[in-house]
């Protein structure tokens, strides 16, 4: 597979404040990535980095397998870092022709960019009188006008309303099936959930886990029940050794599996030591409980 960007052991310190720390990750084409992780933890450090606003103090990165200079590889980028800015009295259309005129990129690109983001009946209107969803779609058809082989996108629902995230969501899912690679830095374990195929995790500028989403924690899930005898159902699953930790809550138990069971498995286990379900599910962890499990650790 085609690496798109490579990041190794890249570290930028602001003072005392170390914001980036060792970090390594690899990009691969086709793919969507997310930098997970709190305000703070540098992920916008690190964008600023690969996109050469920012100096780091050490380590190195590589677009495109090193094989073009960081200058020639950002013609091959689109990123919207900030806020859009865009003149607020001119047209959308009117303001990515000034886009397309600095980029370099034929005009006729505008209406197909437009039309991608779903903004080409509202193309004559005026930028001031666009919602902030409309905004910030406006701004990722500026980005697209040439054609990135990679779209980086920096908090990207900030801000939004639930209708206008959950556009901007769809709208990252539909770039991405048409073939652009994704990098997003987001704080939203539902967003990196919903949109994304992979993700690094950072945390005070450190990386915990880079992977696949849904193999962030080796995990098998887990088990909620009620009974009637609750002492001794957690008794019983306490001592045995394929449960990795029990927790109680309002009368419901939950048992999270070491190793693969299912759940009629499980049920007849409880059986066989007098103890009859009244409720169980079988469940799979959420990202927020990785991603919780991972930081406290």
């Amino acid at each position: 597979m085609e690496t798109i960007l490579s990041i190794d052991r890249l570290t930028k310190k602001f003072g005392y404040l170390t914001a980036v720390n060792e970090l390594s990750f690899t990009i691969e084409k086709g793919n969507v990535y997310g930098i997970l992780g709190p305000n703070g933890s540098g992920k916008s450090t690190t964008l600023g980095i690969v996109l050469n606003v920012v100096n780091k103090s050490s380590g190195n990165f590589q677009w495109f397998g090193g094989n073009v200079s960081t200058h020639d590889a950002l013609k091959k980028v689109g990123a919207i870092i900030e806020r859009p800015n865009f003149y607020p009295y001119m047209t959308a259309e009117k303001n990515l022709e000034l886009v397309c005129k600095i980029k370099g990129v034929p005009h006729h690109k505008i209406q197909e960019k437009l039309e991608v983001v779903g903004l080409a009946d509202r193309k004559d209107s005026k930028f001031r009188t666009y919602s902030l969803g409309m905004k910030q779609r406006l701004a990722i058809a500026s980005a697209l006008l040439n054609d990135p082989e990679i779209l980086i996108l920096d908090e990207p629902t900030n801000g939004l309303d639930p209708q206008g995230i959950h556009q901007i969501r769809q709208l990252i899912k539909q770039i991405a099936a048409d073939g652009t690679t994704i990098l997003l830095a987001s704080h939203l374990l539902d967003e990196v959930e919903k949109v994304c195929s992979h993700v690094v995790v950072l945390q005070k500028g450190k990386k915990l886990y880079s992977g696949q989403v849904d193999e962030m924690v080796a995990s098998h899930g887990f088990f909620e029940l009620r009974c009637s005898e609750q002492e001794k159902a957690v008794a019983v699953l306490q001592n045995n050794p394929t449960f990795r930790e029990i927790k109680e809550e309002n009368n419901l138990i939950t048992a999270f599996l070491n190793e693969p069971m299912e759940a009629d498995t499980f049920n007849r286990l409880m059986f066989d030591q007098g103890i009859v379900l009244s409720h169980l599910v079988k469940r799979k962890e959420s990202l927020e409980e990785q991603f919780l499990a991972l930081t406290e650790n």
